[in-house]
């Protein structure tokens, strides 16, 4: 995918309000983390961008130390190979990579106190959530081995943080997030979906009508940063994202939405952290990020991202679910996305990707006005859809 950092927007946004400057104290620090190679082989490159010279290479099932972010490339480590990597090639592992081998970017940092592991007070508990996955491990980043449903009861066996070892009725031994356990001494919090949500986040929970909610739209790079290039008639992904942006901007206030862009001309470049802060100060309803993909390998379509389960999913699967009804190109589904734009959001927030500039057939349907305006709707239906289920 593609980079963006430090900027400063200088202009105003949708209508009178203007995105202030964020003091450098509210900088973005990177945590590392250590993260799985999901492809047979992977490139590395000297800088983030797909034409930046390779200087190693990572076999399928490596796992490295993810020490930092632009936008969809991930700058990695792994024994004496270093640089940066497209990102959708990786799956985060674990919630921060040791101190020994991690750390922050530049080496230095302080080690993480240990998780907490205890044994069970109580041996059994009630699903409290209507769906909830049974991992192989303490963390999102493990393996789906089952699932439970509401009312389900579980043996507790183990306790690690705010993740439960537990053993269903049928035999099966896996782990869970705790608070979607009663009984056992776990707390009660009921929601709608489990299971793999960072802990820390908040649930946002949305309901009713789309007519006078706020929706904030962040169409992706922008000023110096062109995001992708397409590979056939270079196309500028910041020029596709600017008008993407404002076909959906129309389509939601026809709906009675009310709406705010991060950026509103091609020369603005705000700084992932204002586009995040821009919805938070403005107390948005949900946050839509609009980019174009690109890959070195041949793929089309787009795709649909999100990073908490609990707060960004069902905001994703609607989006989703309407781009797959047909808009000039396949739809690829969702995915899991540890960017900057939706880990550190805590509004409900997805990115989405509307095709990829490094396939010929994608860039010459994505560049046309009428493909722009029938992804731009089909968004504006799903997020409708989020606010009417």
């Amino acid at each position: 995918m593609k980079k963006i950092h430090t900027a400063l927007l200088a202009a105003c946004l949708l209508t009178t309000s203007v995105l202030p400057v964020l003091p450098s104290s509210q900088a973005y620090a990177f945590s590392a983390y250590s993260a799985k190679v999901y492809a047979s082989s992977l490139n590395v490159r000297s800088e983030p961008a797909a034409g930046a010279a390779v200087s190693g290479n990572l076999a399928g099932g490596a796992i490295v130390t993810v020490t930092d972010e632009q936008h969809g490339w991930l700058k990695v480590r792994a024994g004496s190979v270093s640089g940066w990597v497209a990102g959708y090639y990786l799956k985060r592992t674990s919630a921060a990579a040791p101190a020994s081998s991690a750390g922050s970017p530049s080496g230095s940092g302080s080690a993480k106190a240990p998780v907490k592991t205890s044994a069970a007070s109580s041996g059994t508990a009630t699903v409290t959530a209507s769906s909830l996955r049974l991992r192989g491990g303490p963390g999102t980043g493990h393996e789906v081995v089952g699932s439970l449903q509401s009312g389900d009861k579980v043996t507790i066996l183990l306790r690690q943080g705010e993740w439960s070892r537990v053993r269903t009725a049928g035999g099966t031994v896996g782990w869970v997030a705790g608070e979607y356990l009663s009984g056992g001494g776990i707390r009660n919090v009921s929601t709608s979906t489990a299971g793999s949500s960072s802990p820390s986040r908040s649930v946002v929970r949305k309901a009713g009508s789309i007519r006078g909610k706020l929706i904030v739209i962040d169409p992706g790079h922008g000023g110096s940063d062109p995001g992708m290039m397409g590979t056939t008639y270079n196309t500028m992904e910041k020029d596709l994202t600017l008008q993407t942006s404002l076909y959906l901007r129309d389509y939601l206030t026809a709906k009675g939405a009310r709406v705010e862009l991060t950026r509103t001309r091609g020369d603005q470049k705000p700084a992932l952290s204002q586009r995040v802060q821009l919805g938070l100060r403005l107390g948005a309803d949900a946050f839509v990020s609009i980019h174009y993909n690109s890959s070195p390998k041949n793929v089309s379509g787009t795709l649909t991202f999100f990073y908490s389960e609990q707060n960004d999913l069902r905001l994703a699967r609607a989006i989703e679910t309407r781009l797959g009804q047909g808009i000039g190109l396949r739809s690829n589904g969702l995915s899991y996305g540890n960017y900057h734009i939706l880990r550190e959001n805590p509004l409900p927030s997805t990115l989405v990707e509307l095709g990829f500039l490094s396939n010929p057939y994608d860039e010459s349907v994505v560049r046309k006005a009428s493909y722009q305006r029938k992804a731009a709707q089909a968004v504006a239906e799903g997020v409708a859809d989020y606010f009417s289920n």
